[in-house]
């Protein structure tokens, strides 16, 4: 792993968020964004494209991309909307789109980028659990492996509470 510069001239903090479809993606958005606002730095907004079943059918899986890719610029558009929305409008965030299994690009870009200096997960509200990207990467054998501290937010907390905690 690359040694963390995100102090050091030339290099800024970077507050690393894995943006999906799930609700708790929101609570880890705004704690970072809060921190961004209290400490300065900026969001990195990751989408990654899981593999398909069909990746033997090249057609098919170019098609998945170009769609996933789409429905990824939207989230991100989605998501500055959101923050605007909740005061955050001078917050800056960088979008990234990767392929790959979750665990393995998230390790993968922590590893290449030296200015990511925390991951920040939502947990999820449902009884079942805290949701699947926390578990795979909060609980999971990938987390040793991070050169990053890993924030989990809870997914029941208000904008109100999160910028407090944050």
């Amino acid at each position: 792993m690359k040694p963390r510069r995100s102090f050091e001239e030339g290099h800024r903090r970077k507050f690393l968020i894995v943006v999906d479809d799930s609700q708790e993606v929101e609570s880890a958005l705004y704690y970072a964004a809060s921190r961004v606002q209290r400490s300065s730095g900026l969001i990195v907004m990751l989408y990654v494209i899981e593999p398909s079943e069909l990746q033997a059918w090249a057609g098919v899986r170019q098609v998945q991309i170009d769609e996933e890719t789409t429905k990824a610029k939207a989230m991100f558009r989605l998501f500055r909307r959101k923050l605007t929305h909740a005061g955050f409008e001078t917050v800056e965030a960088e979008d990234v789109i990767r392929e790959g299994r979750t665990p393995e690009v998230v390790n993968k870009l922590i590893a290449e980028d030296e200015d990511i200096a925390i991951l920040v997960l939502g947990a999820s509200n449902d009884s079942k659990g805290p949701g699947p990207l926390v578990v795979s990467l909060a609980a999971g054998r990938a987390t040793g492996g991070f050169a990053v501290p890993v924030t989990v937010v809870p997914g029941q907390l208000s904008l109100a509470e999160i910028k407090a905690l944050a």
